[in-house]
């Protein structure tokens, strides 16, 4: 602000040397008192006058220059840790928001949010906020001269202020209505190209390079157009303000003049006028300029805020506490779920899992296996009923306390772009690297492991991709051992792969499952069969409970399932044995 203030300063004084040499040099109109006194060091011809003026520009000059440049870099400095700040309190937020959030968002334009919005603002710190306070300033500081100077000729300067102010203000609007078409365009954009490169495998496999090709450049094209379209708004305005300003100039030019000749003005204030009447419409053609950038702030502005004041659906409940270590019991109490309306998904589901028991759950495809896990975990919220955990309803205990004590060998194993220790060390980056090659050990994973290049400081493909299903499978596995959880879900663990991996990863999981609750989720009914509960879901219910020789012996629907995929010979397993 100091700076902004000795920049101001510069720029009211800065016509007033001018005004001294046209008045009191070339002119023959006696100095002020105060003036007079300033220059007296010098000399009291107009020589000495002059050399005082020539002096004020070099001085007026060089306060400018050290004010700009402070301000410019103390700026830039200010605008990279908001733009650092907001980033950092998105990110958090945006990682905290409930699943239901992100089922429904594009990633695609959550990440434009984080980078290009955050962007918008930053530069509208760093290049607009602090000169439109400068302008403000100068143009106050001006006013008052100019009125003090002459009022009648300062209101004809202002004459076509309120027709700039009403044409800027009318292109603001629809210029930022264009804008916000085109984040949302952009956002687009970027949707295709995440989801695209995160399929490519697919997109290869089929050979839809050209079909993905042409859907790209479609949104691309889109987006040029919307842009195009703002572009226009914001092509027009500029021209407007130029001849409005130009009205303005001659007003003042014409009617100056002829005071100058009536002896009613000075050279010298007729030409401080004018100086001061160019810096006076600067900020209104600046503010013309500006509107895209102004136009692109307050549209990421939006977007931000929209995201931030985004409640989530799941989070700590008031009250909440701390979890204690579990035992592992697990009931649901009458649980209903959809995650749309009119579309249930669970129907009064209600069932118990005793500490240290492997409950499997089997069904067609949506009876809603994976969700009961969900539920589990708290990713969701029951529309109504309760889901339990050692006769204590979830929702009471704090969600990373809850969390913490749950581990996860999931149907799609993600595995991070870092080595593969910090990949297995993910759900408790504490542990001691003993600690990493004991669970990879136990996952069967160790054997791979320290056959790879530079073994469990090589360095993991973006989502495993280097790694074959029964690698990843395993580090997945190992992963979920090193959390040392009371309770384990498993989402169709042995998912895709070989009888060989499968094998291997079934005596991963049986060490896994030791001593621990066990929820086992799969279509295979093999990977089940030594389950010490099986519960057999049909559209949202539970329609069959048992062990595995109960239900068979019942002939209902898992029955008819197990006929179905064992109508060949089985295959053993190392979970069935």
């Amino acid at each position: 602000m100091v700076a902004v203030l000795g920049e101001t300063l510069t720029d009211l004084l800065e016509p007033w040397p001018l005004k001294i040499v046209f008045d009191h040099v070339l002119g023959s109109k006696k100095m002020p008192h105060w003036l007079d006194s300033l220059v007296a060091y010098l000399g009291h011809d107009k020589i000495a006058i002059l050399e005082f003026a020539a002096l004020a520009v070099i001085g007026i000059a060089a306060v400018g220059s050290i004010s700009t440049y402070f301000e410019k870099y103390l700026t830039t400095s200010v605008g990279q840790w908001v733009m650092h700040d907001l980033r950092r309190t998105l990110y958090h937020h945006i990682q905290r928001l409930s699943l239901t959030y992100h089922d429904h968002k594009k990633t695609g334009d959550l990440i434009s949010t984080v980078t290009s919005d955050i962007d918008a603002i930053q530069d509208f710190i760093s290049s607009v906020l602090l000169g439109m306070i400068v302008n403000t300033l100068t143009l106050v500081g001006m006013l008052a001269v100019m009125f003090y100077l002459n009022w009648r000729f300062t209101l004809i300067a202002l004459s076509v202020a309120p027709v700039l102010f009403v044409v800027v203000y009318s292109f603001t609007r629809r210029i930022k209505q264009a804008s916000r078409a085109v984040r949302k365009k952009e956002g687009e954009v970027v949707s295709v190209v995440a989801e695209v490169l995160s399929s490519i495998r697919v997109v290869k496999a089929f050979s839809r390079e050209d079909y993905e090709q042409e859907r790209f450049e479609r949104q691309s094209l889109e987006s040029v157009e919307t842009a195009l379209r703002a572009r226009s708004l914001k092509a027009k305005l500029a021209p407007i303000v130029e001849v409005l300003v130009a009205v303005g100039t001659s007003l003042v030019l014409w009617y100056g003049v002829h005071l100058v000749l009536r002896g009613e003005m000075t050279t010298g204030s007729l030409l401080v006028f004018i100086m001061y009447l160019g810096k006076m419409y600067k900020p209104m053609r600046e503010l013309s300029k500006m509107t895209d950038t102004l136009s692109k702030t307050v549209v990421g502005y939006e977007r931000i805020q929209e995201v931030l004041e985004t409640e989530r659906d799941v989070r700590n409940m008031r009250g909440a506490r701390s979890a204690p270590p579990f035992k592992g019991a697990i009931s649901f109490k009458h649980v209903n779920f959809n995650y749309a309306k009119d579309d249930r998904i669970l129907q009064d589901v209600d069932f118990k899992i005793e500490p240290g028991q492997i409950a499997a759950f089997v069904g067609p495809t949506g009876a809603g296996k994976t969700t009961i896990a969900s539920l589990v975990a708290r990713f969701y919220d029951p529309v109504s009923g309760q889901v339990m955990i050692d006769g204590e309803d979830i929702r009471r205990y704090r969600l990373k306390s809850l969390r913490r004590q749950i581990s996860f060998v999931l149907q799609e194993t993600l595995l991070f772009h870092a080595p593969v220790w910090q990949n297995i060390a993910y759900g408790r980056p504490e542990a001691s690297r003993e600690e990493i090659i004991r669970a990879a050990k136990l996952a069967s994973a160790d054997e791979f492991i320290v056959r790879m290049p530079e073994g469990y400081d090589t360095m993991v493909g973006e989502r495993g991709v280097t790694l074959s299903g029964g690698q990843r499978q395993r580090i997945a596995i190992a992963r979920a051992i090193i959390r040392e959880a009371p309770i384990l879900i498993l989402d169709e663990p042995s998912s895709g792969l070989d009888a060989a991996s499968e094998e291997v990863v079934f005596e991963a999981l049986a060490k896994l499952m030791e001593g621990k609750t066990a929820i086992v989720i799969a279509h295979r009914l093999a990977t089940v069969r030594r389950a010490d509960i099986i519960f057999v879901l049909d559209r949202g219910k539970i329609v069959e409970r048992g062990t595995h020789d109960e239900l068979l012996a019942r002939g209902g629907l898992y029955s008819e399932l197990y006929e179905i995929q064992f109508k060949t010979e089985e295959k053993p397993t190392a979970l069935a044995t």
